[in-house]
């Protein structure tokens, strides 16, 4: 069994210090309307990221296992939060973009199916709390 191990400190104010397993740290803050200021990662949004981060490692792993020509990738995350306190994520869109002048589609949306479907775990936790809808757009140019 693996545990994950992170140590958030806080920095004063509204300014948080967190670690990570890489050896690397951020800093979360909070929205300036909530006495937050100056530099940090918002938290929920933070989980966005974590998202099309662990999805994105799989296609990136899978693009290079399938020697597939991509020129760029971009994930968009497009979430919707609820009114209410605990505001949460209710309904997620992730549009996975693919740029290039010669994308072979068919392997690209199978790479983006086997993260979606078996891989990410990141996409699993996302789906106990929320409506997950995914797009593949490919952007072809000469």
């Amino acid at each position: 069994m693996v545990t994950n191990i992170i140590t958030t400190t806080w920095k004063g104010k509204m300014q948080f210090e967190s670690t990570n397993p890489s050896g690397e740290t951020f800093l979360i803050n909070a929205a300036a309307e909530n006495g937050g200021e100056g530099a940090g990662l918002r938290p929920k949004a933070l989980m966005l990221s974590a998202l099309a981060g662990c999805s994105g490692l799989d296609v990136a792993s899978l693009i290079e296992k399938m020697k597939l020509d991509v020129d760029d990738f971009k994930i968009e995350t497009i979430a919707n939060l609820t009114e209410e306190h605990p505001k949460v994520y209710d309904a997620v869109s992730v549009e996975y973009h693919f740029y290039g002048s010669n994308l072979n589609e068919t392997k690209l949306q199978r790479a983006v199916d086997l993260s979606v479907e078996k891989y990410c775990g990141v996409m699993e936790m996302f789906r106990q709390f929320a409506k997950m809808e995914i797009k593949t757009i490919f952007h072809h140019h000469n």
